[in-house]
């Protein structure tokens, strides 16, 4: 009676939709031609499937609530019990009371149906989580309450229809104590944000994509801003070279390096010599160009003495994009080096200490920055900016933002705010720009959680920038090929083995 886990399904498609756009989506379905009825006859079929690829045979009971997650419910019932299982549906509210296609759909069912009560769990062996979907905005309570806390207690192996009761669909955050813990969960169409966003995909498990009927035209009709990040989604702006490139066509990035913490900035040039960029060169201050120099064998070092030297190199040099703030030290120095990038009007990324400069500096503070960004030449709305800020840098550079606000609100916020393409890191980063599109990534292992990650990611960013990818798409290409490295690697990883696995992943993604 364990679990199996099996393959995931091909992806339908990488946008993702709130719930209010999902109801768009059912109801654009029905004004082409497809019956409701037939959207939950398709879903209740989809989720007995599921459930008959990854549990052998076993009683199942199905938690139906009043709406049309209930009405899924009894579909899947239907269906299980006519491939011979033992199933029982347990109702919360009276069937008297349903209605529309949850009522034609429970009218159908011709099984047993009890009360909801905690007391239906006794002889459980599998359960189907059918009580509320993702447009639930409270708290369980009541008897729901109950008998979810008595689902937890038992570790029922459970597969959530929709999403887990529990969730609110946009934000993945628990509406209250009572949240169902599922093993898989099926969607249908597409994922919504909840499936994503920390810490709601710990509650999903396995998120199956389901079929159910829709048009793929609705998605033209919706015109999502909210992806999950995903090849798909940027895969037709990444560079490859050509026969005819050369180092400068393919890209010459500048990394700006510090003078103490040389660590970084030298992960962040081996990440983008790995992204593609035909040359790197880092700038650093003179006496710590011999440390640079015997560790970058194939980069150029520019021992910069001052910012006149720096606007120099940046201006003279072929520089096609920079990263600056990796181990540059907050202060002067960097702040004045960030605002020369800008002014050249170069694509870059903002990092570490370039960051946390603006954010305590005074009076101008992020401010300036913002500015700088908006005024920058040739600077496309959309940002040839990006900036990567962990949680803590962010609060400290957008404490305009409510803290307490869903991190998609957020990125999204600070993007618009600054003018720049946002990276939030974290399991699940966020890469929103200011045009409002957004995407969340989820191919990260817990093992990025390690120093100098950071440095490697803002390396990949530059490093595809420098060949011209567009700020968005380059951030989220960054972002899921540094995932992947992560997960390729294994066990054991700090951010020294990042870069030399990545051909490894841009191997596998460019032949498929």
């Amino acid at each position: 009676m364990t679990h199996r886990p099996i393959p995931p399904s091909p992806q339908i498609g990488c946008e993702l939709l709130s719930v209010s756009e999902m109801m768009r989506a059912d109801g654009f379905a029905v004004s082409a031609g497809v019956p409701s009825a037939q959207l939950m006859e398709s879903a209740g079929k989809a989720v007995a499937e599921a459930v008959r690829a990854r549990w052998s045979r076993r009683k199942v009971l199905v938690l139906a609530g009043p709406g049309n997650n209930g009405g899924d419910g009894f579909v899947a019932a239907r269906h299980l019990a006519g491939d011979g299982w033992d199933v029982r549906v347990a109702l919360l509210g009276e069937r008297g009371n349903l209605k529309g296609d949850a009522a034609h759909h429970a009218a159908l069912w011709t099984g047993d149906v009890v009360a909801l009560s905690p007391d239906v769990l006794q002889d459980g062996e599998l359960v189907i989580d059918a009580l509320f979907g993702a447009g639930l905005s409270r708290p369980l309570s009541g008897v729901a309450a109950a008998v979810v806390g008595q689902l937890l207690a038992r570790r029922l192996p459970c597969l959530a229809i929709d999403l887990p009761s529990g969730l609110a669909g946009d934000t993945g955050a628990p509406l209250g104590e009572a949240v169902v813990r599922a093993e898989a969960t099926v969607t249908f169409f597409r994922k919504k944000p909840a499936h994503l966003l920390w810490p709601g995909r710990g509650f999903c498990g396995e998120v199956i994509v389901a079929d159910i009927g829709i048009p793929e035209t609705a998605i033209a009709a919706l015109a999502p801003q909210a992806f999950e990040n995903l090849p798909a989604l940027w895969r037709p702006q990444f560079p490859q070279p050509g026969p005819a490139d050369h180092k400068y066509t393919r890209g010459h990035l500048v990394v700006v390096g510090g003078a103490a913490m040389t660590g970084a900035a030298r992960l962040t040039a081996r990440a983008g010599q790995r992204a593609g960029a035909g040359m790197v060169t880092v700038a650093c201050p003179p006496e710590a160009a011999a440390i640079y120099a015997a560790d970058l064998l194939s980069a150029v070092v520019a021992p910069v003495a001052d910012l006149a030297a720096f606007i120099k190199l940046i201006e003279t040099r072929r520089a096609a994009a920079a990263v600056v703030g990796p181990g540059n030290g907050v202060g002067e120095t960097t702040r004045a080096h960030t605002l020369a990038v800008l002014a050249a009007g170069l694509p870059c990324v903002l990092d570490a200490d370039a960051l946390s400069t603006f954010a305590v500096s005074r009076p101008q503070g992020p401010g300036e920055l913002f500015a700088a960004i908006a005024t920058s030449p040739h600077q496309t709305f959309g940002g040839g900016c990006v900036l990567t800020p962990h949680d803590g840098e962010f609060t400290r550079l957008f404490h305009d933002i409510d803290p307490a606000a869903d991190k998609l609100t957020r990125a999204r916020a600070a993007a618009q705010a600054s003018g720049g393409v946002i990276v939030l890191k974290g399991y699940d980063t966020v890469i929103a720009a200011p045009d409002g599109r957004a995407a969340i990534n989820a191919n990260a292992p817990p093992t990025l959680a390690t120093a100098g990650a950071g440095d490697v990611l803002a390396g990949l960013a530059g490093g595809l920038l420098a060949q011209k990818m567009p700020a968005f798409e380059a951030a989220c290409a960054a972002v899921w090929l540094q995932g992947a490295a992560a997960s390729a690697f294994g066990p054991g990883l700090i951010a020294d083995d990042l870069p030399a696995v990545i051909p490894l992943v841009l191997r596998g993604f460019l032949e498929n």
